[in-house]
């Protein structure tokens, strides 16, 4: 399975299409649109996800509720574009464009992706470098987690720490509910509480705040990837996706930096077996992974998301027309996302997921992959 995104931040529409899901597979809106409303709740959001209302549409590949086998093509439309259709009109004319971005805003894509294409109008970086482009492969993850569904897997991400609070309820299945529920997708109501209290200071002082995201899984077969090449590692390609999450700076598979400070007896995992259970773990400080390949235990997906970097207090920086001194610009903002990541930290690990199983038990029809995943399973059990 591949996808491919297109679409700007103010642009008409964002656009996806995904190749290689199998024919039978049932799909509908519905099965994306509570994803996107997910991604766009959240305490310390801005006004954008107030003016949109972010729900797909299939062009193609979907009939009848269910997959074709050919391209599924998805699109969301962008609400905030009538406000910006003579700013971003693609035909020739009309310069210098309005809301030109000349100031570069330190901690974004802009001055290393003006330099790098030669553009003077930063819009033209700001643009496409927007976690307004997440909607879209959140809409696609809903579709991996679809899939995933179908095979016996859960998916959940929540916030275990933020604004400098940190979650003393551990994360539990039966907290789900809980966590759907939360302003900041928390296990913890008293952490929940003195994060919203910093969220508001935040806020007011014109600053951001970042926190810690989770994503985990339930369910997986073991032996999805594989040890035998540096690219088809499990690990490797689900830490490439959380850190394509735009604000994310460090990933890590269970506690691995809190492992990284202990002695490998207290950071493995002991191996047991029953006739019962088969082959079985008490616990999971490997976070589900082993050599590059899922164990069958509880997948955990850590990462790090830092403060927003549009301040409403600028930082100093520089016009790159005149390469005068200037405060950064100011484009409408969140005080935090930190809720929204962990949705599209799950998302996205999702379609790692995916595209793992469809590697392994590939086949035309939803049917024959849900047969060759039971098969599997009972080829486990035996072993």
């Amino acid at each position: 399975m591949r996808f491919l995104t297109a679409g700007e931040s103010h642009g008409p529409e964002l656009l996806a299409i995904i190749e290689g899901l199998p024919a039978g597979l049932p799909l509908s809106e519905e099965d994306i649109n509570p994803w996107l409303e997910k991604r766009q709740k959240g305490y310390g959001r801005g006004r954008r996800m107030v003016i949109e209302t972010d729900r797909v549409e299939f062009r193609a590949g979907v009939r009848g509720g269910r997959t074709t086998g050919a391209p599924v093509a998805l699109a969301i439309k962008n609400a905030d574009f009538k406000n910006w259709a003579e700013i971003m009109d693609p035909a020739p004319g009309n310069w210098p464009r309005k809301r030109a971005l000349t100031a570069a805003r330190p901690g974004h894509a802009d001055l290393a992706g003006g330099m790098k294409y030669g553009h003077k109008d930063l819009r033209d970086v700001l643009e496409r470098a927007s976690a307004r482009e997440t909607a879209m492969r959140v809409a696609v993850g809903a579709v991996a987690l679809k899939f995933l569904s179908l095979l016996g897997v859960e998916g959940v991400g929540y916030v275990p720490g933020m604004a400098g609070v940190w979650a003393k309820v551990p994360f539990s299945w039966d907290l789900v509910p809980r966590i759907e529920e939360s302003p900041l997708r928390m296990t913890d109501p008293e952490a929940e509480a003195e994060a919203i209290r910093r969220i508001d200071q935040a806020k007011a002082e014109g600053d951001t705040l970042g926190g810690i995201i989770e994503a985990r899984f339930r369910g997986l077969v073991p032996g999805l990837g594989s040890h035998v090449h540096w690219d088809r590692k499990l690990d490797g390609r689900l830490a490439q996706m959380a850190l394509s999450i735009p604000a994310v700076k460090g990933v890590e598979i269970g506690p691995a930096f809190e492992n990284a400070m202990k002695r490998g007896s207290e950071v493995h995992d002991a191996i047991y077996w029953s006739p019962e259970r088969g082959f079985y773990r008490e616990t999971n400080r490997a976070g589900g992974l082993e050599g590059g390949m899922t164990t069958g235990e509880e997948l955990v997906v850590r990462a790090a998301l830092k403060p927003i970097a549009t301040l409403m207090k600028p930082l100093p920086t520089v016009d790159v027309v005149t390469h005068e001194p200037k405060d950064a610009a100011r484009e409408r903002s969140d005080t935090t996302a930190v809720p929204a990541a962990s949705v599209i930290l799950c998302a996205l690990s999702a379609i790692v997921l995916a595209q793992a199983y469809l590697e392994k038990f590939g086949g035309d029809t939803m049917e024959e992959i849900q047969e060759r995943v039971e098969r599997y399973r009972e080829r486990v059990r035996a072993y």
